[in-house]
């Protein structure tokens, strides 16, 4: 389970809860009040609801605010850097141009897809975003469509990547939880992952980007014009990008290899995703900046414009951590799981189920996946299930935990934030991807448990 640290009466809680969710989206959608400030009323509203000490929930809201960014500061920092620099230079442009001539204009969307969905079993999603997701508006600058066209399958390989294809973080996670084997995990996961792209990445941006024309973030639009003559090679621009991927993966795989202690220390550090961040920026202002023809002090006009949208972006995602903090400290996981063990459904469909309402009520994924694993390991009878019913349940897991992103998750608020859409679009498009992607995900792995 989790650390409670304020057990509130389940049903206050409960109601507090939703109470919270409803007068937040109130504030943001009705009265148009400023995301931060809206997110920060939802989470004393509903502490104060569920009767948690002030003092307590002082401490909750503080120690919320230096939880979720204590993972992503530095990578939200770092990638926007990094992307500045690539969008600037021309490096995305130049990319955005050899994927439409190498997969053509109808086929981009797919080629961003299977990136995401690459990239997505190396690095934490909001990493992936970071470093990824300037292709996207390069394309749409490109093409003139919908930024959503492009965004939304980029997303969706990310987050089907991370869900449910070792070596991601979430995939290994619930594994070893469940004592799951990673080459079945692999087996199963790769199919689950395409088909929950195909479905959530490929065709809902195709429908959700003729629905809703999305136009580029303001600070890309500014950048762009000016730099369009002298582009960079495509291979000097693809190497950039994939020097934090590859150093990531080197620290994931190294763990599996033997025979290589002497240097699995500088791979883990060099590997960590702040330190592969900190050598891309060094590397994209070398290559795409310096050799460019860039000099120091147009580079750093560069740099601190790229930055002026991360303090907003960091706000907001603190806000989201917030509520999800309050809601965790109140209990609101432990109330949701032993409900659901005792209905007597499928296993498969109570691990998904417990996953999504927990990943509903607090918003975080990797604490849906932790809290759901644990679940579901201490019911009786989980042990003796084959291996394939296991790498099943794992991705009904992640499936769950995946879905359902709204208001409470910081993810959402990022994806808001970068794309610079409101609420309304951002469930509308967002919202509805992770939901997809783990509805699919809970097809493929009901059908796969009648075979396991």
């Amino acid at each position: 389970m989790t650390e409670i640290v304020f057990a509130a009466e389940p049903s206050r809680l409960l109601i507090a809860a939703a109470a919270g969710i409803l007068l937040l989206l109130l504030l943001i959608i009705k009265f148009k009040l400023h995301p931060v400030l809206s997110l920060l009323i939802a989470a004393m509203f509903i502490g104060l609801g569920a009767g948690m000490p002030v003092p307590t929930l002082v401490n909750t809201v503080e120690k919320g605010a230096g939880e979720t960014l204590q993972g992503i500061v530095l990578l939200i920092g770092l990638g926007s850097l990094f992307g500045g620099i690539l969008e600037v230079s021309g490096g995305a442009q130049c990319v955005a141009q050899t994927l439409i001539n190498k997969f053509g204009e109808k086929k981009s969307g797919i080629a961003l897809g299977i990136t995401g969905l690459v990239v997505g079993t190396t690095v934490f999603f909001e990493a992936g975003v970071v470093i990824l997701i300037p292709l996207a508006f390069g394309l749409s600058k490109k093409t003139k469509k919908s930024t959503l066209y492009y965004v939304i399958p980029l997303l969706a390989g990310l987050a089907t990547g991370f869900a449910f294809i070792p070596p991601s973080a979430g995939s290994v996670l619930v594994a070893n939880m469940l004592n799951v084997d990673l080459g079945v995990m692999i087996a199963v996961g790769v199919p689950v992952g395409i088909l929950s792209l195909i479905f959530a990445g490929i065709l809902w941006s195709k429908f959700i980007g003729s629905k809703i024309d999305t136009g580029l973030p303001s600070n890309i639009q500014e950048v762009r014009e000016a730099e369009e003559g002298n582009l960079p090679k495509f291979s000097t621009v693809l190497c950039i990008i994939l020097v934090p991927l590859v150093l990531i993966l080197c620290n994931t795989i190294s763990t599996y290899i033997p025979g290589i202690d002497p240097v699995r220390p500088v791979l883990e550090f060099l590997g960590t995703p702040f330190v592969a961040l900190i050598i891309a920026v060094l590397c994209a202002m070398y290559f795409l900046g310096k050799k460019q023809g860039y000099d120091g002090e147009q580079l750093k006009k560069i740099l601190d414009r790229s930055l002026r949208p991360t303090g907003q972006i960091l706000l907001v995602i603190t806000g989201g951590g917030i509520i999800r903090w309050v809601l965790q400290d109140c209990g609101m996981g432990n109330i949701i799981g032993p409900a659901l063990e005792k209905s007597g459904l499928p296993l498969v469909l109570i691990a998904f189920l417990i996953a999504a309402l927990i990943r509903s009520s607090v918003g975080a994924a990797v604490v849906a996946m932790t809290m759901a694993a644990g679940i579901m390991a201490a019911m009786p009878g989980v042990a003796g299930l084959s291996p394939l019913y296991l790498a099943a349940m794992v991705c009904a897991i992640n499936g769950g935990s995946t879905a359902f992103s709204h208001v409470n998750d910081s993810g959402f608020w990022l994806v808001s934030s970068l794309l610079e859409i409101d609420e309304k679009t951002t469930l509308k498009s967002w919202t509805m991807m992770e939901t997809i992607i783990g509805i699919t995900g809970l097809v493929c792995v009901i059908v796969i448990s009648l075979f396991a």
